[in-house]
């Protein structure tokens, strides 16, 4: 059953990633989106999560928050290094470099694989609980893909190097899960892993999507869409809970 489960997310994230290269005419839309997306999965996903696991260990509250800081600083630093490094190279366009979009997408990866191995916990626990974690990350995951090309193609990266990242993001979950064959993560390491996380989607979502998706077409629509992608969250996360 859980393998099944984990099948279900690769789908689920390669369907969304696909969905953005064949609407990347409206890119703007799916940036506003997307933009939405992030900003609710930290506030009724990740933070959630956090003060639950919290209140349940001994972790302090400020640790989390720490790595939420290093998150946000550390992606904001490397992402400034590579612009400055490659500063000359016009063809990139301005502030757009394609190793940042492929260390965005590393980074949503390497989060896919953590869902997975949520997946693979859940049913360590008991089936029911398997089953509704897979199915909330199942839900996540479409996002994941949407996310994956998106922040691809607004850094000059190809369609194709953008679905190597895709299918790489869609295949981590399913290896996350599986590699709970093997190890177990400690709720203490997986509270500042998540406080770190959060820091990264809060700054890929502020500094970078959502101010593309107006600098080439700033409308009512793209703002109505941000609204669409925090509402979807929102309802994901209320019904899953």
């Amino acid at each position: 059953m859980a393998i099944f489960f984990l099948i279900l997310t690769f789908f689920s994230t390669f369907i969304g990633g696909l969905i953005s290269l064949r609407h990347k005419e409206k890119l703007n839309l799916i940036l506003g989106f997307t933009a939405g997306v992030l900003l609710a999965v930290v506030s009724f996903d990740i933070f959630p999560e956090i003060i639950e696991l919290v209140n349940k260990t001994s972790v302090s509250p400020i640790q989390p928050m720490i790595a939420l800081v290093v998150g946000f600083l550390l992606f904001h630093i490397l992402e400034k290094i590579f612009l400055i490094h490659n500063e000359n190279e016009d063809e990139y366009g301005k502030h757009k470099h394609p190793t940042v979009g492929i260390l965005s997408a590393l980074a949503l990866s390497g989060h896919s694989f953590l869902d997975g191995v949520g997946i693979g916990l859940g049913f360590q626990i008991s089936s029911s609980v398997g089953i509704i974690v897979a199915l909330a990350i199942i839900a996540h995951d479409f996002s994941d893909g949407l996310n994956t090309v998106t922040l691809m193609l607004i850094h000059k990266n190809t369609q194709k190097k953008a679905l190597v990242l895709l299918f790489l993001d869609a295949l981590a979950p399913v290896l996350g899960g599986l590699s709970t064959l093997l190890f177990s993560l400690p709720e203490q390491i997986l509270i500042i892993y998540l406080g770190f996380f959060a820091g990264f989607l809060l700054y890929i979502g502020a500094s970078d999507i959502l101010p593309e998706a107006h600098s080439q077409k700033s409308s009512i629509k793209t703002i109505f869409m941000t609204l669409v992608g925090v509402l979807f969250i929102f309802g994901v996360t209320r019904l899953l809970n």
